[in-house]
Parts: C-alpha cells; structure tokens; sequence
C-alpha cells in the first residue's frame, strides 16, 4: 500500500517541485501563463472530456456528491466562524472551493487511470461553476451572472454539454485538437501551483495550520453526508474522500484580493494548506484506497 501511494503521488509532486524550482530560480510572471491556461487549455479540456461521457441518470449521485462537498462545509464554517470570530467571507470560501483542478485532476487519474478522468473533470465543473456563481455572490454585492456566462470554463461546459446532449456529431480531428490542447491543462497547473508556493511567508503558518485542521473537519463531515446518503461506486466514493478534504483553490486568493476581504490572510490559507497536503495527501489516499 504505502509503495502504490508513493508512485501515485510523485509524479504529481515532482511536477510541483519542478514549478517551485522555476519560480525560485527564474522567477517567471505565471500571471500570463495562468491566464492562458484558465481560458484556452482549461476550456479544452473541459470540452473535449464532457463531450465524450456518457451523461445519463447514472451522473445524478455523483453531481449530488459534488454539490454537498462544496455547500456542507459552507454550512459548518456558520457556526465555527460564530465561535472564533472569524469572518465568514475570508474563511468559508477556502473550505468550499478546494483545489479541485491544478491537484484533484492529475490526483484523480494517476490514482485511477484515464477512466476517472471524466468524473475527475465533471467535480471540476461543478466546483467553478458554483464558485463563480454561488462564491461571487457572497464576495460582491452585484449580479456575478454576468461574468459567468462570458467564462471560457462555462462556455466550454455548456457547448459540450449541448452537443452531447443533443447526439450531435463532432468531426473527429477537430475533436483530436481539443484532446491535445487541453493535455497542456494538468502539467501548467501543477507548475503553477508549484511556482506559487515561493510566496509562503512564516507570518502566516498560524492561520495556514489552523485552515488546515478546519478544511479537513469540514470536508470529513462533508465527506459522512456523501457516505451515509449517496449511493456512489467505490472508485467515486474513493475520489470523493479526496474531493472533500482537498487544500483550498488559488481562486479563492484572486477573489479575495479583488473585494479586499482579508486577502493576506486567504493567500496564507492557499498556500499553506497546499504545502501541507504533502503530509495530508498520503493518509487520505492510504485511507480512499482502503474502502
């Protein structure tokens, strides 16, 4: 057990380190990059993995799953928040909207083999599209659909899920090129996540630890609701313990920063609950693996 967790997490960190090595050492502006990658390969690959699933019936537990991992948490941090005297906008969006693409994805199929990377991909869409509905929302006090649906994710989401839907052929080498540029998604996702983490400043550990320890209670909590109400296949119920205790998304820190709420202290949580999911990884895949 312990040399299959190993092979299924190095391939994964290694591209991390490669990304802290680079942000270290060269000091690139990812700004761009990133951009690049959240509106052309990101969108492609959305497109071309929900384009080729199979979308029936057999989806509904697993779009049930994805929703309760993201709004139960929301749901617990009311009273932590109350408790602490935390400010519930800074501290319940890291524990809703997790890193479910730069790790979950390459996380997810490493684990399980390409045949999870559609369910993969699918947690992915549902945690964005609640994220920049649902968590734009809460953060502004404007109408954030406006914003949604000029999204590349969402665009991409919605025409493949049009064309799947409606059993519209798609020309084969065009459907090849969506495969091949989104490929390019995972990989500067990683390096991306990797680069980030040259901003970790030990000013901030106290709130990294204590978001750490709150993100896995919430997502265990999370994760029981899925267990105990919703019939899911073991390699999904697997890929859910994940899902639900995965450190918070880069985004989180973006939005953050743009309504001014507490943004120094999101980044510390992004940061730091990402660096410290080398030590939570390993135990809840060791504990996935087992069910």
């Amino acid at each position: 057990m312990f040399e299959q967790v190993i092979g299924i997490l190095f391939p994964v960190f290694a591209l991390v380190t490669v990304g802290f090595s680079v942000g270290r050492w060269l000091k690139p502006d990812f700004k761009p990059i990133n951009r690049i990658n959240m509106d052309t390969f990101t969108p492609a690959l959305v497109f071309s993995s929900l384009v080729a699933m199979p979308l029936d019936t057999q989806q509904v537990p697993l779009l049930s799953a994805s929703v309760v991992a993201v709004l139960v948490p929301g749901l617990v941090m009311i009273p932590l928040c109350r408790l602490f005297k935390l400010r519930y906008k800074a501290w319940a969006p890291p524990h809703m909207f997790r890193n479910s693409g730069n790790l979950a994805i390459p996380l997810f199929t490493y684990t399980f083999g390409d045949t999870a990377l559609a369910s993969a991909v699918l947690l992915f869409v549902v945690s964005a599209c609640i994220h920049i509905s649902l968590g734009l929302a809460l953060l502004s006090e404007g109408n954030p659909f406006k914003q949604i649906i000029k999204m590349p994710i969402f665009l991409a989401a919605m025409s493949a899920l049009i064309l799947n839907l409606s059993g519209i052929g798609m020309w084969s080498p065009l459907y090849e090129a969506t495969v091949l540029l989104g490929q390019a998604a995972v990989p500067v996702m990683l390096l991306s996540l990797g680069a980030q983490m040259c901003n970790m400043r030990l000013s901030g550990l106290k709130v990294g630890v204590f978001c750490t320890l709150q993100s896995l209670f919430t997502g265990a909590i999370a994760f029981a609701v899925i267990y105990f109400f919703i019939p899911l296949p073991t390699m999904q119920l697997q890929m859910m313990v994940l899902f639900t205790m995965l450190p918070p998304a880069v985004m989180n820190y973006l939005f953050a920063e743009r309504f001014q709420i507490e943004s120094t202290k999101v980044a510390s949580m992004v940061l730091f609950g990402n660096f410290f999911s080398l030590l939570t990884l390993p135990l809840l895949l060791t504990f996935a693996l087992s069910l």
